[in-house]
């Protein structure tokens, strides 16, 4: 069973690009901590290769910026190319399947309604 389950951080906005098919894609990459950190150091952070296709990179592109906590499945998908010079590529990456938010609700900024209920007041209200 190949499934995978990951909270962490975006690095950067994700990369959104189309396929000559329209098919939209998006890249990412996710910074996950280690759950534990030798005495003395610094936690780690594993940085992920992730890529999400379709309604998910479509999500991405209009509701996740860089920073933000969101937490993905998927599955673990490896590849590998040949470039120009005949040297081997290997690529291990995330192919996501949902996303969720995980950051907790940051507070709305209160919004001043004072000028639209002074402006709705007299005689053009409309009851």
């Amino acid at each position: 069973m190949n499934n995978v389950n990951l909270l962490g951080r975006l690095t950067k906005n994700p990369d959104i690009r189309y396929t000559q098919s329209n098919i939209p894609v998006a890249n990412f990459t996710l910074a996950v901590n280690r759950k534990f950190a030798k005495q003395g150091e610094e936690r780690k952070a594993d940085f992920i290769q992730c890529i999400a296709w379709n309604k998910t990179a479509e999500f991405m592109q209009k509701y996740i910026q860089k920073g933000q906590q969101i937490a993905v499945t998927g599955r673990i998908e490896t590849r590998n190319y040949e470039d120009n010079n005949g040297n081997k590529h290997y690529i291990t990456e995330v192919v996501v399947e949902s996303v969720d938010f995980a950051d907790s609700k940051k507070e709305e900024q209160p919004v001043d309604i004072t000028e639209d209920v002074i402006s709705a007041q007299g005689d053009d209200l409309p009851f």
